[in-house]
Formats: structure tokens, sequence, C-alpha cells
């Protein structure tokens, strides 16, 4: 296999971030999209008073659709090298289970609810956190060696 074709083959960890970030961007776009979207005119720029749902499920506002882009954009830019690729899915996981804690902790009719999130937000970022900090940890070992596994140390034998 020449160079050329090796740095266009993309690792474990670098397919999770692509896909994860594919998919927040797609979720990102769809809360704008009336239908997709219930209660459409009801979609709020941020806080608990946005009545838009997406899917008829998770509340969203324009804030959370924009947070859904950001983790998108990220995600396929992170994409690019393993390190990052696998800093994205660990860090980014985190913040998604730090959103589920708060989600659990918050009165959901208070200010504090600013993002907004409802019950099944809550679950679904309790979900997209575990799910992420898992791919950067498990797919950052498959098809690893010990020379090119960026989460082992390395040593005189390898």
């Amino acid at each position: 296999m020449s160079t050329r074709e090796s740095s266009r083959t993309k690792s474990p960890v670098q397919i999770a971030a692509l896909v994860v970030g594919a998919v927040f961007l797609l979720v990102g776009i769809l809360g704008f999209v009336p239908g997709i979207t219930t209660d459409y005119d009801l979609l709020g720029g941020a806080g608990h008073h946005s009545g838009a749902k997406l899917l008829g499920i998770f509340q969203v506002s324009v804030l959370h659709n924009l947070v859904h882009l950001i983790f998108g954009v990220a995600g396929i830019a992170f994409a690019r090298t393993v390190q990052t690729a696998r800093l994205y899915l660990i860090v980014g996981g985190v913040v998604y289970l730090v959103l589920w804690i708060y989600g659990l902790v918050i009165d959901q009719a208070s200010a504090a609810n600013f993002v907004p999130v409802n019950t099944a937000d809550n679950w679904l970022h309790f979900a997209l956190g575990a799910g992420m900090v898992a791919l950067g940890f498990f797919t950052a070992r498959v098809g690893s060696t010990p020379a090119t596994d960026p989460t082992r140390p390395h040593s005189p034998m390898d």
C-alpha cells in the first residue's frame, strides 16, 4: 500500500468520531426543520419556554440546535487524526454526562433550564455521553498495533 493510500485510511476511532459528528450535525439541522420538529412555531432562542420538540420527543431551542451543530462540526474536524478523534469522543462524552447530571438536578421549569432539556433529553444525554466515552476508549485500541496505539505506553520490547 502506498503512503498516499495509507494516509486516506481512517482508524476505527476516526470513523467513530466522524459518524458521531455527522449525526450531531444532522440532528442540529433537523432541529430547524418544521414537521420533524413539532410545534416549530414555539421554537425559542433558549430557555425552558421553548415548546418545540425534535421528533415530538426532545425539547429543543435555537441554542440547543446550535450546540448540536457545533458538536457536529467539531466531530468532523477532530476526526482528522487518531489523537484528536479520541479526544473529541472522550471529552465530548464527558460533557454530555455532565449535561445529563445537570438535567437531573435542575428544576426543568426554572430559568436554570436554559438549554432546554426534558426527561427524554436527559436520558439521551446519558446514552450519548456513555457511548462517546466508550467509543473513545475502545475504538482507539481496535486495529492498532503496539507501535501505533496512542493509548498504550511504549516499551523497549515494542
